[in-house]
């Protein structure tokens, strides 16, 4: 007998992690946490996100062939984000769903993501989405976005937009780099600044308005990019990085009541 039932029927194995303990004040995951593995091995990469020692794990694992492995029950806190925060919270596990794709990451060569692992990532998260519809589009992240000063996970290389056609997640097609207008860069100061600050802490990430163009402001203009406009990742907010962002606050959806 398995330790638990899958909650998703196109799990094909489970291998349980002791990493894991209990929502605070029993909450139901309100947001989904997309990793990448990071690790040449993908048998290593799930034998540490199952090992006691290792103190991490995930709620399911993506393998390149598509195959889908289940570590931690969905109504349990598995501990996947580590230090970060969206939107004002800082237990992000409390709050999400943590998914881990295998892929080897960008200390190693950090190789394409194999078209049926992302078929197979959709199926996974249609399928939590409908079983839990207090998950907003826009609350379905990376592990970049909850935490981007330690991490570029799944990173510029994932297809956000696919997921998107698919009803995943909240996408804009990003505006065109070609576009000519100002650009915010590190030690800038002013008005502008501030209102990049506010419109990016506005969406969710942890950043404060202080009108200094900081490395604090160029990691997470950097983490944006990686999400919402991958064509060039550098931490300059030019018109292309401040255009998609003003155009997902403006189609942001509306909050549950």
């Amino acid at each position: 007998m398995p330790p638990f039932q899958p909650d998703s029927f196109i799990v094909s194995d489970i291998v349980a992690s002791p990493n894991h303990d209990e929502r605070k004040d029993g909450m139901p995951p309100d947001m989904v946490v997309l990793h990448y593995t990071g690790m040449q091995d993908d048998q290593a990469a799930l034998d540490r996100l199952c090992s006691a020692e290792s103190k991490v794990s995930s709620h399911y694992v993506v393998f390149a062939d598509g195959r889908i492995v289940q570590c931690v029950p969905e109504t349990r806190r598995a501990w996947h984000a580590g230090v970060s925060s969206w939107a004002g919270a800082t237990d992000i596990n409390s709050h999400s769903i943590g998914i881990e794709i295998a892929n080897p990451g960008h200390d190693f060569d950090y190789p394409d993501f194999p078209r049926r692992q992302i078929a197979a990532v959709i199926t996974l998260c249609r399928g939590i989405l409908a079983r839990r519809r207090q998950i907003r589009p826009d609350r379905v992240l990376a592990h970049s976005d909850v935490a981007p000063a330690r991490k570029q996970d799944p990173g510029e290389k994932f297809p956000w937009g696919l997921l998107s056609e698919s009803g995943i997640g909240h996408w804009v097609r990003p505006a065109p780099l070609t576009l000519a207008g100002p650009q915010l860069a590190p030690g800038d100061m002013g008005d502008a600044v501030t209102q990049l600050q506010r419109n990016l802490a506005g969406y969710g990430y942890g950043l404060e308005a202080t009108g200094t163009y900081d490395e604090d402001t160029r990691i997470v203009v950097a983490a944006f990019q990686r999400h919402f406009r991958p064509g060039r990742v550098d931490g300059i907010a030019d018109d292309s990085t401040t255009t998609t962002l003003r155009a997902l606050i403006e189609t942001r959806p509306t909050p549950l009541e």
